[in-house]
Formats: structure tokens, sequence, C-alpha cells
């Protein structure tokens, strides 16, 4: 899922409308987390919340909108709930009541760009004390309706976004087809908040080891290596890139793997590695972690992060996974305690912020790449770094935000550059992309364009191949650029030593309904040269290609080969296959 700033944000342009709920009377008195009133004591302010955007596919009826959102509401008590300023200068947090309103039409000025109202809608509409701080907003366009929902983040964090679209989209769904749009109740952040109080407190090896790290930063929460110029508020500049596509990223899982860690700690030990070469120091961070502890708080929306420190001091991979474990076991203990002997949290100007979702693995999901969804930051004045990483289906992608200083575009844009090139690397490099026999070893990787005629040739090597083959090249050349245009195509080859092409196979994910929704890996025109038969490599291709389809998604793997290749067959029968399906075709 592209993670984008408002200003950046892929916005078609229609009518902008808003829903306008109606807010009751402030109820019953709510308990304020400590993030939360840390967030929300700032005062009220442009900028503090966060949204998604998402694309429907066709026009939708706006009571029938409206009724879904309202049912989203009614599901999640953060949305049912509103802060006011105590007389005492701390945040008080209530229940509320919210009742059907109107929509009101937002208005485009001329040459106003359309990010631009929509940003100007948020931050009127989400400032942390307003009633109530969220906005469902509906940009109309002949295409179809692109939705934004946006919070302000002490209601929400980035999981509780997904929640949101999906509910959302549930519910419409619901009422299209004519029924009461109702959700079961999920338990309320509030009830979280609630349970962390009833925690006990860190043990002391805890306390002390904050201890140490925040020391080690100068007794402030960890800042960014390298100068950032004016230690004050500065317009923001936001990065975001693409790090890795879908093969470098499976190729960097599979090294993480081999280095029995997990992704992010290989991301760790790469930036560890980039801050000890251009700073001389370790990587030391502000660390969001998830207080999800136990899936009762899945289904649930809320501001269920908390901040814990990363030091990681040596970029081996093993080391920077402890520093990781570590992390997560400082950020699990109630932060009250822990930084009562600071009087909380103590931010300074240069705060330097790691964050991680792997969307893969969360229990809620939705079809991003069909929605076109986008999670979206806000515009705002910053003194720090804040690092965002997302890994998906599509690769590994960050948005990086810091201030726009001389200083911090030299020191963060190369910092990001040598991190970048960094990952990247260890893609390439990866055992993910190569084939060990004894003590010979190939290279997988993606068919380029001016491989086809040697692909061409391993097609025809064979018995069958020579009276099949033999188009004109420009057909095989035009076939490449239909497949690569397709990610669900994997064309690969597999190179020598000397960089000779000495094999090729043609791999597809097919996404399916049957067998409860099972995708396939389809394998075709596997060929090795003849060189290099009877030595294994074709049996650590197809190994290979087994671990492509897993890491895509696929449960099945199929593949098909000609009656007349005996020894083909036999060869499948070996690696497990069977041959439970008789297969036709006919010409067209």
């Amino acid at each position: 899922m592209r993670l984008t700033n408002v200003a950046h944000l892929r916005l078609p342009f229609g009518r902008l409308l808003g829903y306008d709920v109606t807010v009751g009377r402030p109820g019953r008195p709510l308990p304020v987390s400590f993030d939360q009133r840390r967030h929300v004591g700032a005062g009220d302010r442009a900028g503090s919340w966060m949204a998604l955007s998402f694309t429907l596919s066709a026009p939708v009826p706006s009571d029938a909108l409206a009724a879904a959102w309202l049912a989203v509401i009614a599901r999640h008590g953060t949305l049912r709930s509103i802060f006011s300023p105590g007389e005492d200068g701390e945040p008080r947090l209530h229940e509320v009541e919210i009742f059907p309103g109107d929509w009101v039409e937002h208005p485009i000025a001329p040459g106003q760009a359309v990010n631009d109202a929509l940003r100007d809608v948020l931050d009127h509409a989400c400032p942390p004390y307003s009633r109530p701080s969220h906005r469902l907003c509906v940009l109309e366009t002949a295409a179809g309706p692109t939705v934004v929902v946006a919070a302000d983040h002490s209601h929400v964090d980035m999981w509780s976004m997904l929640v949101i679209a999906r509910d959302l989209l549930t519910a419409l769904a619901a009422v299209q087809d004519g029924r009461a749009p109702s959700l079961p109740p999920a338990p309320a952040f509030a009830e979280h908040t609630r349970a962390l109080r009833d925690r006990p407190s860190a043990p002391a090896e805890v306390h002390h080891r904050w201890a140490e790290v925040l020391a080690a930063s100068g007794d402030v929460m960890p800042r960014f290596p390298l100068s950032l110029g004016a230690a004050t508020l500065q317009h923001e500049r936001v990065e975001v890139r693409d790090v890795l596509d879908v093969d470098d990223s499976a190729a960097f899982s599979a090294q993480a793997r081999d280095d029995g860690v997990s992704t992010l700690a290989l991301v760790v030990a790469a930036m560890t590695d980039v801050t000890r070469e251009l700073a001389g120091t370790p990587l030391r961070a502000v660390f969001p972690v998830h207080s999800r502890y136990d899936a009762t708080w899945n289904d649930s929306v809320g501001w269920f992060i908390t901040n814990s420190v990363l030091e990681s001091t040596d970029p081996d991979p093993r080391a920077s996974a402890e520093a990781v474990k570590e992390a997560v076991r400082m950020g699990s203990w109630p932060l009250e305690d822990v930084l009562r002997p600071w009087g909380g949290m103590p931010e300074a100007p240069g705060m330097f912020a790691i964050s991680w979702l792997d969307l893969r693995r969360l229990p809620v999901r939705v079809d991003a790449t069909g929605l076109e969804a986008q999670y979206v930051g806000a515009t705002i004045r910053t003194d720090g770094v804040m690092l965002w990483f997302i890994l998906d289906e599509a690769g590994l992608h960050l948005r990086c935000r810091y201030p726009d200083t001389p200083e911090a575009r030299q020191h963060v844009g190369t910092w990001l550059d040598t991190l970048v090139a960094h990952l990247q690397s260890r893609a390439r490099e990866s055992v993910g992309g190569r084939l060990r026999l004894d003590d010979r070893v190939y290279r997988v990787q993606r068919a380029g364009r001016a491989d086809v005629p040697a692909l061409v040739a391993l097609l025809s090597d064979d018995e069958i191949g020579r009276t099949r083959e033999g188009a004109e090249m420009a057909r095989y050349e035009e076939a490449y650029d239909a497949i690569a245009r397709d990610s669900a195509h994997y064309l690969a080859v597999v190179r020598a030593e000397d960089d000779r092409i000495i094999g090729t196979m043609q791999l597809t994910i097919i996404p399916g309904l049957s067998r409860g929704g099972t995708a396939r890996l389809q394998i075709e025109g596997v060929r090795v040269a003849a060189s290099e038969r009877s030595h294994g490599v074709g049996t650590a291709m197809l190994e290979w290609a087994h671990d492509h389809g897993r890491h895509r998604g696929a449960t099945l793997v199929q593949v098909t080969t000609d009656r007349a290749r005996e020894r083909a067959q036999a060869f499948y029968a070996r690696l497990g296959y069977d041959s439970s399906h008789v297969g036709f075709k006919r010409a067209l």
C-alpha cells in the first residue's frame, strides 16, 4: 500500500463532499492513555491527523455511504469520544452519542489543487479537540468516488485505518444489498487503556536499560545522528520511496531467513551499518511498538501504539535481531511509570523515530491494489526525522519526513540514499537469487529483453522444440514484452558463473476461487542447457520456483509437459508431483 503525504496524494478532480454528523453532549468520562495525554495535551493544531483513501469502482448513493459510516462509528467506541481541556491543563475524554447529519460540499477555489482543498478540510475537522475529531470525505468523479477517512492520531493508528476501511466497505455492501449495516461490537480502546493501567510496573532491569539508552542520547529521546540545521520547527520535506520491488523483497526476505532473523532485523542491520559509516555512532531511535498484546484488540480502533527506544550497535543481523527484541520488551510496559524520572517523555529537537508495518502479517486485510488504497499523512512543521517502512505484497516502501533545511536535505538525504543502496545491494546479492550445487553457484533473475534469443535457443534445443519453435525473433520479443508488463509472470533466466544463460522457466501466479480461494503457481517452459543436464540444476530451479510461489501466496503448484517427454514426467514425479489430472489443449 502506498504511504504518502496529503501534498503528494494522487487525487482526481471532482466535487469534494464531507459528512457532518450530529454530536450529543459529553457523557461519562473515559480514561486517557499516556500517549493520548502527550499528544492531545499539546493543544489544538492542524496536521495532527492521519487518513486513508481508497477508490470505489462505481458511484455510491450518498445516503448509503452515510449509513455505512454511522455503522462504523457505532462499532468503535473511540469514534464516539471527544477530548476537552481540563481546568488543570490536562485533557479530558468523554463518551458522546453521534447521530446522523448532513453532507456538505467543500468548495475548491479556482486554481486550487484538490489536495490543498482536502488538507484544509481535514486540518479544520480533525484537530485533537474537535467534536468529533474525525471526518468522512468523498471526492465524486464520473469514474466513481474516492473515499477519504481521517481522524486525529489520538484515536487511530495505521492498523486502525485498515479496520475502519474494511468495516466501512462491509457496512456499505450490506446497505447496498438492502440489509441493515450492523457490525458486531468490538472492544473499545478505553477498555485497553484501563487494562494497561492494571498491568504491573516494569522490572528494574527495564528501568535501567531505558536510563542507559536515554543517557547515551543526552537524557532525551534519541535524535538523528547528523545535523539537521536550526533546532526549531521548520517546513517539512517528505520523501516517498519504493525501496524493494516484489522480486527484490522476496530475495531480501530469503536472506533474512538464511541469517535466521526477521526482515525487520535485517533492515535494522542495514540502518546500523549506514549510521556507523556516516555518523560513527550506534543506531539509536525512538521505536514505536504496537500494544495489541493479544487477539482481543485485533478488530478494535484506537491508538494501540506506544514508544520504545532502539539501540543497535552491531550490524551483524543476529545482533540487530536481539536489539529489536530488546526494544519490543522495553516498550511492553506502561510508559508513564517508566518515564516518570524524566517527567514524561523527554522530547527534544531532532528526535529520530523509525516505524515498521508489515501489512502481509496483519489479521486485517483489504484489497489495497484494487481499491488504490493509500495511507495519507498530514502536512506539518517539524524539527525531527520520522521514518515509516511499509512491507506489502508489492515490496518494501518508505516515507521519511524531516525539516526542510539545507543541512537536513544533505544529511538525511545522504543517509536515505546510502540505506536504500545498501538494502538493494543486499537483495541483489541475497541467497534468494542463488542456486548452490556442490561447489558451483548459479544466479536466478528476471529475463531482460536482450536475453530473448538465448531463451529461444534453449526452448528449441530438444526433439520437440526443434519443430515447434522457429518464429521470427520479433514475435518472441513481442511475447516477452507482454510477459514483462504483468508482474504476475516471472520469466526466469539461470546464469552460470561466467554469465552464460543455462536455464529458463516461466512462473505465473494464478489467483482462483476454487479450493477455498487457492492461488496457484503455474510453471511452464522449464529448460536446462544440454551441457548442464543431469547435474541437479533442474531440481534446484524447481525448488527455487516453489519458494517464489510461496512468497506470493500460492499454496498449490502445477506444471504440464508433453506426453512424449517421458524423462520430464519421471523428473516431476521424483519431485513429488502427482499426475492426478488430465489436461487438454486445442489450437485457436
